[in-house]
């Protein structure tokens, strides 16, 4: 019998690890090694193998379990840097232009990095009273409107192992620093689908966020509106809840083209 060309082997190889990291990416919940072997049609050594090198090249990591897996550092910075490219970004810079004149305050698109939140892309507001947070600020999961959507919306096992991991720093006299409270409120954000922010990550600032979803109805972002307390309360921002879950759903249309 004829034995593969080294070309052959590769590209077989290449492609194997592409479906790989493309279903740990895709899943509506964190895979193990055992659920990838029941997914793809793949030899379990070779899976083992090929997870072995992701791992190294920074591709793929392990949550805190040690069984499930995610995107590693090195794939989100590429994800990153692709949805940064100048020639993908214009239709979702136009949205968030958009929303940011209909409210007139600072909107903001953010994704989960790890354990922290990272602010993506923002339009700000010409008030001269304003949070300026710059595109590749880093802030805290618990205290953050979009932080604590991504917790909520983020499978239980993998929430938990989260929560046990981060410190609950108290940002302002409002930050939850409870585990069983901020369990409770999380509950209620994942039902929802909607998070607020009433002072707890900086005080005089409220804030509110609505996922943006990928094609299999994952959050991949999270839209959100902050303003002073003195020109809007909380329960102005919520008014404007239909309007964010509006252009949530035109970013994904645009996120997808």
């Amino acid at each position: 019998m004829p034995q593969p060309s080294r070309s052959t082997s590769s590209n077989s190889t290449l492609l194997r690890a592409i479906a790989i990291m493309e279903e740990i990416a895709n899943a509506d919940q964190s895979l193990t090694a055992a659920d990838l072997d029941k997914r793809l049609d793949i030899p379990k050594p070779t899976i083992h193998r090929l997870l072995g090198q992701l791992e190294t090249e920074g591709l793929v990591q392990r949550e805190l379990d040690g069984r499930h897996l995610m995107p590693g550092p090195r794939l989100r910075r590429m994800s990153l840097g692709i949805l940064s490219n100048a020639s993908f970004s214009a239709p979702r810079r136009a949205l968030l232009q958009q929303l940011a004149k209909k409210v007139g305050e600072t909107c903001n698109l953010t994704l989960l990095d790890g354990h922290e939140v990272l602010y993506f892309d923002r339009v700000e507001t010409n008030w001269p009273v304003r949070i300026q947070l710059a595109p590749g600020s880093r802030l805290p999961l618990h205290c953050t409107a979009s932080g604590k959507l991504f917790l909520a919306m983020m499978p239980p096992h993998r929430r938990h192992a989260l929560l046990a991991s981060l410190s609950l720093e108290a940002h302002t006299p409002y930050t939850l620093t409870t585990p069983s409270v901020l369990e409770e409120r999380l509950v209620r954000i994942g039902r929802d689908r909607l998070s607020t922010d009433n002072e707890e990550f900086i005080e005089g600032m409220v804030a509110i966020a609505v996922p943006v979803y990928d094609r299999v109805g994952n959050q991949l972002a999270s839209l959100a509106i902050h303003a002073p307390r003195m020109r809007h309360s909380l329960d102005t921002l919520l008014e404007w809840a239909p309007l964010m879950r509006q252009t949530a759903s035109e970013l994904e249309v645009a996120l997808e083209a």
